[in-house]
């Protein structure tokens, strides 16, 4: 009975423990939420997922501070922990396979490639979107013959298409019109790819994707998929204080794509 009380004891206290921890994670969600927001950067409301992922801790936090995990039958905190286990192995393998794309180049002398789309606002392209297209700039100064499709629709929230305004900004660096191919009615980045296939030669089957490093695998598979089987990743960077939420959004998007046989 001693030892019994014991062991009670003890796993009352560790759960106490990583309730702790929990809380703490609550806490940091919620921060870095208020900091997104605070920078008034984000062209998607998917932020708020973070929010979501404080109340989660929150509860388990909660639920082990009152005990009501060691209450839960064995077999009910077995299939709880192999769920958890195999879902997290899952984030962390196409986590991977997003960060495999971080740094690629594409090769020199491609006939084509493919900017794809970011919000625009007000007084021009936003944050992200800036960088991919400095990144397409410098790639189409080296590479002189190289033609480049512009590809991104119009939102609700923006002044005018995606493509119009990347026209611009290029246009603004020094980048020749002639070179310019515009492709402004996409929504999303399937999108992107097939109807920039439609402006480019069938016989072209290599290009280079420009967009962000945390998007790179995600666009490379979509445009093989799309029409374009030898496409190439060329990584844009992207801020770093906003990669935790572009690489948890990045994941999701991988999954959609993958489950709806995009990719």
């Amino acid at each position: 009975m001693i030892f019994s009380g014991m062991n009670k004891t003890k796993k009352r206290t560790g759960g106490q423990k990583v309730a702790i921890v929990f809380y703490v994670l609550a806490a940091l969600f919620l921060l870095y939420c208020a900091g997104v927001i605070a920078s008034k950067a984000a062209g998607t409301k998917f932020f708020l997922v973070w929010i979501l992922a404080a109340a989660v801790c929150a509860a388990l936090g909660f639920g082990l501070q009152r005990g009501l995990w060691e209450r839960l039958p064995d077999s009910v905190k077995g299939t709880v922990l192999a769920v958890f286990c195999a879902a997290l192995a899952c984030f962390l393998f196409v986590e991977g396979l997003i960060v495999s794309g971080f740094f690629a180049e594409g090769s020199g002398e491609l006939p084509y490639i493919v900017v794809l789309g970011a919000q625009m606002k007000e007084n021009g392209p936003s944050v992200v979107l800036a960088k991919r297209l400095d990144c397409a700039a410098s790639y189409l100064k080296e590479n002189p013959d190289t033609l480049c499709v512009l590809s991104g629709g119009k939102g609700s929230n923006e002044p005018v298409s995606e493509a119009e305004g990347m026209y611009a900004y290029l246009v603004k660096k020094g980048v020749d019109p002639k070179r310019l191919i515009l492709e402004d009615q996409s929504r999303n980045t399937v999108q992107n790819l097939s109807n920039s296939r439609k402006l480019i030669p069938q016989d072209v089957a290599k290009i280079g994707v420009v967009t962000s490093n945390f998007h790179v695998f995600r666009g490379v598979r979509l445009a093989r998929a799309n029409g374009f089987p030898e496409a190439e990743g060329i990584a844009a960077p992207s801020g770093v204080y906003f990669l935790p939420n572009n690489m948890l959004r990045e994941f999701f998007g991988v999954m959609k794509d993958w489950l709806f046989g995009n990719m």
